[in-house]
C-alpha cells in the first residue's frame, strides 16, 4: 500500500514540475499572409456574418468582432494591390476609413440598429468588403 502512495505521489510532482517551468512563453509567431484565393475563401466566409447581409438591421455592438477579423483582411487587400490594383487599394482605404469610424464611434457599445453613424459605418465596411471581393476575383482569374 506505501509503494502505490509513494509512486502516485512521486507521479503526481513529476507532473507538476512540468507545469510551471517559470519561463515566459515565447512569443506567437505571426500569421502568414494569405495568397489571393485563399483572401477571397476567407472574404466569403466574411460575408455571410449578419454584419454584412444586413448591416442596418443589426446592433453594432454586435460586430466587433467582424470588424476587428476585417482590419486583418484591410492589410492584405493592401499588400495585394500594390501599384497594379489601384481599384483594390480604393477599396482597401475606403474599408480602413469605414472601420476607423466604426472604432472611433464607440460602435462596439451601440445597441441601436438601423440609426446613426455606426449603421453607417457596417453599410460602407460591407460595400467597401464587396469591392476588395470584385477586385480579388478578377485577379484569381487571371485579369
Amino acid at each position: 500500500m506505501l509503494t502505490r502512495r509513494a509512486l502516485t505521489t512521486a507521479a503526481l510532482l513529476l507532473l507538476l514540475a512540468g507545469c510551471g517551468s517559470g519561463a515566459p512563453p515565447g512569443p506567437s509567431s505571426p500569421q502568414p499572409d494569405l495568397g489571393p484565393q485563399d483572401l477571397l475563401v476567407k472574404l466569403n466566409a466574411q460575408r455571410t456574418d449578419t454584419c454584412f447581409t444586413t448591416p442596418s438591421a443589426v446592433a453594432p455592438k454586435g460586430c466587433e468582432k467582424y470588424v476587428t477579423q476585417l482590419a486583418g483582411t484591410s492589410r492584405q487587400a493592401h499588400g495585394m494591390a500594390g501599384t497594379k490594383r489601384p481599384e483594390m487599394a480604393g477599396h482597401a482605404d475606403r474599408l480602413d476609413k469605414a472601420i476607423s469610424a466604426y472604432r472611433d464611434q464607440s460602435c462596439n457599445n451601440a445597441t441601436e440598429p438601423g440609426t446613426g453613424p455606426c449603421s453607417q459605418a457596417l453599410v460602407d465596411i460591407a460595400s467597401s468588403v464587396s469591392g476588395i471581393k470584385t477586385e480579388l476575383s478578377k485577379q484569381v482569374a487571371g485579369g
